[in-house]
């Protein structure tokens, strides 16, 4: 029995490999490795997991895997799930692709954008009543301020977008770019180069 358990715990290579980018993913965007993992483990699991079965399929300690699945719960991108005739939680995680990536980046707006802005608008607030701050320092202030804000509003644009115009959004590319008439892509005729040959 000891050795069904050890072979059911041990995780195959490709979705060990899927965790452990993951997490070191996680970790590039400032969240703790473990709560990367976790949040990997139970997207790719095909049925909601206990804590206990996180801790053990992961090796982590059973006071870390309920740290990080509160981060994931606080984030939106698990929920906690019950199984009739048993008393622990289980936990799942969201699977739509699209949803999660709304999810992840509502709450790094929140995280980052947002407090960015709040302390951009108090700094040229107070340079708006100190004499002793320039006319250019105030300028500066203000062309940040307002590249931060709509930086803000574009986020709350894409966030609210319905999945499937996400999708195609994305899908398009760079193409949403050249509609807008901002650059003329890669197929534009580039200013004839001097023949050197007639020099």
């Amino acid at each position: 029995m000891t050795e069904i358990k050890a072979n059911q715990d041990r995780l195959p290579q490709s979705v060990e490999r899927f965790v452990v980018a993951w997490g070191e993913m996680g970790e590039t965007w400032g969240v703790n490795r473990s709560v990367s993992q976790i949040h990997a483990l139970l997207y790719i699991a095909d049925q909601p997991l206990s804590a206990e079965d996180i801790a053990a399929r992961l090796k982590l300690a059973r006071s870390n895997v309920s740290t990080s699945l509160r981060e994931l719960l606080a984030w939106s991108l698990i929920r906690r799930v019950s199984a009739l005739g048993d008393r622990r939680d289980f936990y799942e995680a969201e699977a739509d692709v699209f949803e999660m990536l709304r999810r992840i980046a509502a709450n790094r707006k929140a995280r980052e954008i947002d407090p960015a802005v709040a302390a951009l608008s108090q700094c040229l607030a107070s340079a708006e009543d100190d004499p002793r701050v320039s006319a250019g320092a105030r300028k500066r202030f203000r062309a940040m301020l307002d590249v931060t804000q709509e930086v803000s509003r574009s986020f709350d644009e894409v966030i609210s977008l319905p999945t499937p115009v996400l999708a195609r959004l994305i899908k398009m590319g760079a193409a949403v770019v050249r509609l807008a008439g901002l650059t003329t892509g890669r197929s534009a005729k580039r200013p004839a180069q001097p023949d050197k040959t007639k020099a």
